[in-house]
Parts: structure tokens; C-alpha cells; sequence
């Protein structure tokens, strides 16, 4: 989970927008088929060496993706580099690479969670008739099983990986409209 918040993984995923970006302008005829084909092949590895040549660069411009648009024009180079980030605005990268994350960061939590769900499930089958003693307010009450209680937090577990799931697909979205909409 973590390796998808790590300035690395961020760049790679704004580099991705970025190619992806300037394919889409040349699908319609906006920018080079040229241009965007050569954005795709000379788009840079996004290494160690290439996230400290961001942030050098960012000292300069104060700003984070002035800065990585920068880096990434001198490495396409020639006229190609003028088609990065064409028709785009901060926002519209950022806020697409940070929901292409977020999608990410929830299909690891939705996994985790099909095998919480899978192994309550099977504890409460084989606990079934474990009898265990109640509670209520703290106190002792009637007995159940601890089975019955492991179904319980089986069925609260699947409503979270539901809900879950729908959170998942709200942000799961990308944004090409500039900062203000327009």
C-alpha cells in the first residue's frame, strides 16, 4: 500500500496522464499522431534520478507540476515536448493520477477484505455450536454461540467491503476540464 504514495509512484502515474493526455488530443486531431507517439516512446523512466531532477527543478518554479512538466519536456525534447501537457492544467493531472490511486489503494483494501469476509465465514461455520457466554451493556446476558458472533461481524464486514467497492468506483474517475471547469 504504501509504494503507491511514494513521490515515484505519483510522477509515474502523471507521466501516465500525461502520455495518455496527449494520445487522446491526437485521436481527435488536436496535436501530432507524430507528436504523441514520440511523447509515449521517449516519456522518461521515472527513477530515483528523475523524481530528484523534479525537485531540484521545483526550488526553481515553486510549483510541483510546473516543475514536472519541465523535466519531462527536456527529456521528450524537439517538438514533440511542446505537445506534453497540451489542453491540460495542473488539476486535471493531478486530481486523475490521485484517483487512479485512490482505485488502486481500494482494489489492495477490497482483496484484504474478500479474504476477512471468506475467513469469518468459514470460523463461524466451523464455531457454529461453540457455545459462548453473551453480553449486553458490558454485563453477561443470555449464551450464544460463537459462531452466531463471527456471523455477525461477517455480515458487518461484506456491508464495509460494499460499500467499500461503491466508494471505489466514485473516485475511480478522471477529469479533463481545466481548473475551473471550463
Amino acid at each position: 500500500m504504501s509504494e503507491l504514495f511514494t513521490d515515484q509512484a505519483r510522477l509515474a502515474l502523471w507521466l501516465e496522464v500525461e502520455v495518455l493526455a496527449a494520445e487522446a488530443w491526437a485521436s481527435l486531431g488536436v496535436v501530432a499522431t507524430e507528436d504523441a507517439k514520440a511523447i509515449r516512446e521517449r516519456a522518461p523512466a521515472v527513477t530515483a534520478e528523475f523524481v530528484a531532477a523534479v525537485q531540484e527543478r521545483e526550488r526553481v518554479t515553486d510549483h510541483d507540476l510546473a516543475a514536472f512538466v519541465d523535466v519531462v519536456q527536456m527529456a521528450i525534447g524537439g517538438p514533440a515536448a511542446a505537445s506534453v501537457h497540451y489542453g491540460l492544467t495542473s488539476s486535471d493531472v493531478v486530481d486523475t493520477a490521485l484517483g487512479a490511486t485512490l482505485a488502486r489503494a481500494a482494489d489492495l483494501l477490497i482483496d484484504a477484505s474478500d479474504a476477512l469476509v471468506a475467513a469469518l465465514k468459514a470460523q463461524a461455520l466451523a464455531h457454529r455450536d461453540t457455545p459462548m457466554v453473551g453480553r449486553t451493556h458490558g454485563m453477561h446476558a443470555e449464551p450464544t454461540t460463537f459462531g452466531a458472533k463471527l456471523a455477525l461481524w461477517c455480515l458487518q464486514a461484506d456491508r464495509d467491503r460494499s460499500r467499500l467497492r461503491a466508494a471505489r468506483e466514485t473516485i475511480a474517475v478522471g477529469k479533463v476540464s481545466g481548473a475551473v471547469g471550463t
